[in-house]
Formats: C-alpha cells, sequence, structure tokens
C-alpha cells in the first residue's frame, strides 16, 4: 500500500513539476519573441500600405520604400489632422474603447463594425513642396464570415483609385476570399469615389454580372466577386461607409479646401 502511494506521489510531483517547466518556456518564449512579432506586424503593415498605393521596386526594403509615406492621424468629427493620441496607436483597439471610440448606432453603420474610433491614422506621400500625390485610408466592414480589414488609396485629386488591399479576413476561399485575387484588385485603379461634385456621398459599387466599360457610369462600377453576392455588398458598403460624411468624407473636404 505503501509503495502503491509513494508511486502515485512520485507520479504527481513529476506532473507538476513538468507543467511548471513547460510554463517557464512557454511564458518565456512569448516575451523573447514579442518584440519579433510586434516588428513583424509592423513590417506587414507597411507592406500592405505600399501595395495599395501601387509602391514598389525589388531593389529596395519596405522600410526605405515608407520612407516615402507621412503618417498622419485625423479625427473624424472634425475633419482635421490631430497629433497622435497615444504611442503605438491602435485604433482598433482605440474603437472599443470609451474614451477613444464610439458606437455605431444601426441606421448609420452600413459597414456593420458596431465601433469607431475618434481618431484614425491616414498615410500620405507627398512631393518636394508637400502636395499630396497619394492618399492612403484604413478600411473595414463585415463581409460575409468576417471583418474585412484593408487600405484604400487615393490619387492627389482625392476622388480617383489608385488601389483597394485586404490584409485580414476570413471570407470563403474561391468565393469571397478573391478580394486578394489580383486579377480582381486590377479593376480598382482609375474607378471614381465621388460623382458630379458631391464629395459627401461616394457612389463607387460592385455589380453583378461585369461592369460594361461603355456605359457613361462605368468609372464608378467594379465586378462583383463571382458567387460572392454577400461579401460584394460587404465591399460596397465598407467602401462607401469610410468615404463618406461619418468615415472619411469631412476630411477629405476640409483637405481638398486646405483646410485639414
Amino acid at each position: 500500500m505503501s509503495s502503491n502511494n509513494d508511486s502515485i506521489s512520485r507520479t504527481l510531483i513529476v506532473t507538476i513539476l513538468l507543467c511548471v517547466v513547460c510554463s517557464v518556456v512557454v511564458s518565456a518564449s512569448a516575451v523573447l519573441l514579442k518584440p519579433k512579432q510586434i516588428a513583424n506586424k509592423d513590417l506587414d503593415r507597411k507592406s500592405n500600405i505600399l501595395a495599395a498605393a501601387g509602391i514598389s521596386d525589388p531593389s529596395k526594403s519596405v522600410d526605405e520604400l515608407f520612407q516615402q509615406i507621412t503618417t498622419r492621424y485625423v479625427d473624424l468629427k472634425s475633419g482635421r489632422f490631430v497629433d497622435q493620441p497615444v504611442a503605438n496607436y491602435d485604433a482598433r483597439k482605440a474603437a472599443k474603447d470609451p474614451k477613444q471610440g464610439h458606437s455605431l448606432s444601426a441606421d448609420i453603420d452600413t459597414a456593420s463594425i458596431k465601433f469607431q474610433a475618434n481618431v484614425m491614422p491616414v498615410y500620405l506621400v507627398e512631393d518636394a513642396d508637400g502636395k499630396i500625390q497619394k492618399l492612403i485610408l484604413p478600411v473595414h466592414g463585415y463581409g460575409l464570415w468576417s471583418t474585412l480589414y484593408g487600405f484604400l488609396a487615393l490619387e492627389g485629386d482625392i476622388n480617383t483609385v489608385v488601389g483597394l488591399g485586404f490584409y485580414s479576413h476570413a471570407e470563403t476561399p474561391g468565393l469571397g476570399g478573391e478580394v486578394d485575387n489580383p486579377l480582381w484588385k486590377a479593376l480598382w485603379p482609375g474607378k471614381k469615389v465621388y460623382a458630379d461634385g458631391d464629395t459627401t456621398n461616394p457612389v463607387i459599387r460592385l455589380i453583378k454580372g461585369g461592369v460594361d466599360p461603355s456605359a457613361p457610369d462605368a468609372e464608378y462600377k467594379v465586378d462583383a466577386l463571382s458567387g460572392a453576392t454577400l461579401t460584394s455588398n460587404g465591399v460596397t458598403h465598407l467602401v462607401q461607409f469610410w468615404m463618406g460624411k461619418n468615415g472619411y468624407a469631412p476630411f477629405l473636404n476640409n483637405l481638398r479646401a486646405g483646410e485639414a
């Protein structure tokens, strides 16, 4: 009986020690790898911004290319530039912080994001005189299964699309997941966001059946994703939301007027 008790005690001791050792190893790895993870996340962010803006040069690193981009922060309500709220500001986290974000009522939440940060980062490519050549804006909204996070880049006229790309989503591969398809992304450059001088209500949208290039409003339309109606609708809604009055429109209008 004593032998059995000794055996059980030893088993428990070994198990506990093994758990402690594994916990220490896992915790230490997490701490040691955190700087690397943060650096990789930042590199991925920069890569996606550059991709949306159509900036590439195989002879240069991502960090070298990103030197031509200026990061600024915009208060969405006033539509004006503000200082960076806090170090390492994260708009996704800020959106759910009552001090840094706000909830959206169903009647205006067309992108189905529920919460929105008060301040958003924006990225500018400027010439030597400070004139904006390209403007890259973070956008996100719900598709079929997930929230799609990406960047929409505009030309200096603040209306013509340079590119749209998503860096995070969980849409169905081969259907909604085709938002990653280079052929579909190639349909966006040259499209227009606003029409007839209305710079508050975006008209750009995805349509079923393909866009007729000869149609007078073709410049405001993009081919929908085949077999992915809800994801296509989600992309339309998120682009229109962020380019509308509850998104960047106040800022973009101030920018055009030189009052941002």
